[in-house]
């Protein structure tokens, strides 16, 4: 099982960008990070992140969020493939998960159920 669930784009104003998608497309805002990001919700269940860029541009334009079934045997078969691995399966302000480049540079952030609830969630 393999799902693309969440993109995050970046934007000049995440305020300006969460108001205009949830205006003019009717998403439903999940949750904030306060200056810094709002995460958008359409009627199943995909979420868009607008999160406010940085002005020194070196981060990527988009990031890409995959539901695995079990992100550390994923890992595990993304580093016999020899695949650019930004970070193996650890804890970060999105959650818990692998982090990995493409072909293209775009990153792809990997994370299953199980993992996130146990790993990845504060409260």
């Amino acid at each position: 099982m393999i799902k693309l669930d969440h993109i995050t784009i970046k934007v000049r104003d995440y305020r300006a960008a969460r108001d205009w998608y949830v205006r003019l497309l009717g998403l439903k805002q999940e949750f904030e990070l306060p200056n810094s990001a709002a995460a958008l919700q359409d009627d199943s269940g995909f979420t868009l992140f607008v999160e406010q860029a940085t002005s020194n541009g070196t981060e990527p334009p988009c990031v890409l969020y995959f539901q695995v079934e079990d992100v550390e045997a994923k890992y595990r078969d993304l580093i016999r493939e020899k695949v650019q691995i930004i970070h193996g399966p650890e804890k970060h302000f999105w959650g818990y998960g692998v982090e990995l480049q493409d072909l293209d540079g775009y990153r792809l952030r990997l994370w299953d159920e199980k993992s996130m609830k146990e790993k990845g969630d504060d409260t």
